[in-house]
């Protein structure tokens, strides 16, 4: 058994956390790999380090003294190493990083200085060889990662390495220079690094134990998912659901790596297990629900619009020359809706319907703003007779006007949309009728 471990901000925020997470580590002789996040807040109203420093680089590249602001980064450090009891000193790294920042090394670099400084940390706690991700993690002169040249030279390298910490968050470009993923791009490290390792698990440790049906901030205390396909994931990833990185899940689906989210300070909890496929029931007929608010829908209607060849493009056409991206299409004989992000809409409202008009011709055109879309996503729902039903029922007893329902062939996933008034009670009417009424 070969596992790969993440842990994120959180989880090595203070000396007591790394102690958490080298208890994990050692309790497996299988977590061989390591990739850390930099330190997160220590409490509500801390500052997580790459927040501290992108500050510190915007007062270098200004031409400020950041002194005091590296200063502060670095006690943040030493507190953890002290706490540890370690013997390492980050001095000369320091003196490094501070000289980069003068030379204006980029925001990339001050912000992977992070993860770089606490995986030299993990390094030294564990024994575990120390591996810079800028030698094994690529990206190309366009600054898109570059999965080939990695999986060679990183493959190659841990195939010699029998425990290693990898940094989080960052690579490099073709010339030297360091680039980092997006926020949370910690995530995708640890994907790509168990896929290099070929892995027999990704564990992804964080501060929650794994995937909740609902938002805990809508739903009082929802139930944990323990099982979840990579396409169920993917879409309530889509929908604003956001314990994983969406970037994460490629590079081990591609290998069948299934992924584990632990939480590191209930490691008893057995977690979310994200798979491919599985022949594991679903406790509920449901497996998640997740939404976003703010989309506006333009309704047009033309007679005998379906025997029109080419409608449907000319009409994404006029969205895509504005560059608005569409969420949802739902049509019908003579009508035709497409949903729309409200703040990309509304500055190119009147370009995008004077190019409708001109494009098709059509009868009328309503909009329709401030919508929410919630998506009920489930493998269950496919065996299981009456769930779009269920679902109009349980708005319909919350007194909630559904102005869309969209469900794909796969039958994985049904869209709904509704005011986004309606939204948070919306999902608890939905979450009710699936889940409560099981319990």
């Amino acid at each position: 058994m070969k596992k790969v471990v993440k842990f994120g901000g959180s989880s090595l925020a203070s000396a007591e956390q790394f102690k958490k997470v080298g208890d994990i580590i050692r309790s497996d002789e299988s977590r061989r790999y390591v990739v850390p996040s930099a330190p997160g807040k220590r409490f509500s109203d801390d500052i997580k380090v790459t927040d501290m420093l992108y500050a510190c680089y915007d007062e270098a590249k200004e031409g400020k003294d950041f002194g005091k602001l590296l200063d502060k980064i670095s006690e943040r450090y030493q507190e953890i190493i002290d706490g540890l009891g370690l013997s390492l000193s980050l001095e000369d790294e320091f003196k490094t990083i501070g000289e980069q920042f003068k030379a204006q090394a980029g925001s990339d670099y001050a912000a992977s200085r992070g993860e770089y400084l606490n995986s030299m940390i993990m390094a030294e706690y564990l024994g575990y060889e120390f591996l810079d991700s800028a030698q094994y993690i690529f990206f190309d002169e366009n600054g898109v990662f570059d999965g080939e040249k990695t999986q060679k030279v990183l493959s190659a390298k841990l195939a010699e390495t029998e425990r290693a910490v990898v940094p989080g968050f960052y690579g490099s470009m073709p010339d030297g220079s360091v680039k980092t993923f997006s926020r949370g791009g910690s995530d995708v490290t640890g994907s790509i690094v168990a896929k290099a390792a070929h892995a027999d698990l990704y564990e992804n440790w964080t501060d929650v134990s794994g995937f909740l049906i609902a938002d805990p901030r809508i739903i009082d205390s929802p139930k944990n998912i323990t099982t979840i396909t990579y396409r169920e994931l993917r879409e309530l990833s889509y929908m604003g659901a956001t314990v994983l990185h969406e970037d994460a899940i490629f590079p081990v689906r591609k290998e069948g790596i299934p992924i584990n989210i632990r939480n590191t300070n209930r490691p008893e909890d057995p977690g979310t297990m994200i798979v491919e496929t599985t022949c594991v029931r679903p406790e509920y007929t449901i497996t998640g629900i997740a939404g976003r608010k703010g989309f506006v829908s333009i309704n047009i209607e033309k007679d005998m619009m379906n025997s029109q060849i080419g409608f449907g493009r000319k009409v994404l056409e006029c969205f895509e020359k504005h560059g608005i991206s569409f969420e949802h299409m739902p049509s019908g004989i003579d009508t035709l809706t497409v949903f729309v992000h409200q703040d990309e809409f509304e500055s190119k409202e009147q370009a995008v319907l004077s190019s409708l008009r001109h494009a098709v011709s059509p009868d009328t055109i309503e909009l329709e703003s401030d919508l929410a879309l919630i998506a009920v996503v489930g493998r269950g729902m496919k065996a299981t007779r009456g769930t779009a039903g269920r679902i109009f029922s349980a708005l319909a007893h919350a007194y909630i006007n559904v102005k869309m329902i969209d469900q794909g062939s796969s039958e994985l996933n049904i869209i709904i949309g509704v005011k986004n008034d309606d939204f948070e009670k919306a999902i608890k009417a939905i979450y009710d009728i699936f889940v409560t009424v099981q319990l």
